[in-house]
């Protein structure tokens, strides 16, 4: 495979919201939008103690087929907004 069909089959998704979940405990929801806000990876994470440290990066390159799709017009929007807000204030590899 080239590196352009790569890069065809990746997407570049930015931090949108980080969440507790509420019905485990030690579990955090991260969900990464599109600049349109239209399609979204969520990534949960589970603490397993206070020195588990991972970073979390303003925006990650994933694969395309691994996005689903925003189907609420107001969540969309949101997402988009988000986005907007990350780009402007953080490059892509930065820690949030």
């Amino acid at each position: 495979m080239s590196a352009d069909s790569e890069s065809e089959a990746t997407t570049r998704v930015w931090l949108v919201e980080r969440t507790y979940s509420d019905d485990e405990q030690n579990i955090i929801i991260l969900v990464y939008a599109t600049p349109d806000g239209s399609q979204y990876l969520r990534k949960e994470r589970s603490l397993t103690s206070f020195s588990d440290v991972r970073d979390t990066t303003a925006a990650l390159d994933t694969d395309a087929d691994h996005l689903g799709t925003v189907e609420d017009d107001e969540t969309r929007a949101r997402y988009a907004d988000a986005v907007a807000e990350m780009r402007a204030a953080h490059a892509p590899d930065d820690v949030v």
